[in-house]
């Protein structure tokens, strides 16, 4: 029976220490939760660093294989660079030499020109207006600066082949011959650069060039026929045939 106030004293104390004790476990857990919190916020945190880490790597790789293509694309650069300056170090030798090869060249070629005129003023004379301007353009050609050199040289050549082709045609054409009463129009026929006739359209007169005496010179009366008939020939008129023209030479003019 003693032992009864005792009792109810320990049920007094537990009882009124529940509070006490509860206390230090809700800031325990509210401590264990704030430090939950800052773990998962810490967790995010190192994952976003971890990202841009991942973000800052990638940017580094792509930035050396950038850097790789640049050094790469800077040595082909200099490399071309170096080989356009031995390039233009080629021109200039180029251009140094077609100064000195136009130094020599330009009166080359103005001698063939000039002589081009004195063969043509030598020649027999046909075609004397397309000769004359086509030897006129030559000698405007040589004094211009904005025709380059291969083009001069090469109008010449072509002048050149277009008088050697005169040696070895026949070609007859209309034009007028002059005389001591005046002009009158005839046919002319040129026999390669041996000969030239000419005959009149009514075909009652032919004659040739004589180079001595610098002239024409009347033909016999035979010659009409065969001259008609060259004449044809020449124009494509007539099919080719043997011809007998009269072919008179310096040599047998200095014996008559």
């Amino acid at each position: 029976m003693n032992s009864s106030p005792f009792r109810l004293l320990g049920a007094a104390l537990l009882l009124s220490s529940t509070p006490l004790l509860a206390a230090p476990l809700d800031a325990a857990l509210d401590e264990s939760q704030r430090l939950a919190v800052e773990a998962k916020a810490s967790q995010a945190r190192i994952e976003q660093l971890d990202d841009a880490s991942r973000e800052m790597l990638t940017e580094y790789r792509n930035a050396l294989q950038q850097t790789e293509a640049l050094q790469g694309y800077n040595e082909q650069l200099k490399q071309l660079v170096a080989a356009q300056r031995e390039e233009l170090a080629g021109y200039q030798q180029q251009l140094e030499g077609i100064e000195r090869t136009q130094e020599a060249v330009t009166p080359q070629m103005r001698r063939m020109v000039e002589v081009l005129g004195e063969f043509i003023a030598a020649d027999l004379p046909f075609l004397p207006d397309e000769r004359s301007d086509r030897l006129a353009q030559l000698q405007e050609l040589l004094p211009r600066a904005d025709v380059s050199l291969a083009e001069k040289y090469r109008r010449i050549l072509e002048a050149y082949q277009i008088e050697s082709d005169y040696g070895r045609t026949l070609e007859a054409w209309r034009g007028e011959l002059l005389g001591e009463d005046g002009s009158r129009s005839v046919e002319f026929l040129r026999l390669g650069r041996v000969m030239l006739y000419y005959q009149t359209l009514d075909g009652h007169e032919s004659g040739w060039w004589d180079p001595k005496s610098r002239s024409w010179q009347v033909l016999e009366g035979d010659a009409r026929r065969p001259l008609r008939q060259a004449i044809g020939i020449a124009r494509q008129e007539q099919a080719p045939a043997l011809l007998d023209l009269p072919v008179k030479t310096l040599a047998q003019e200095s014996q008559q």
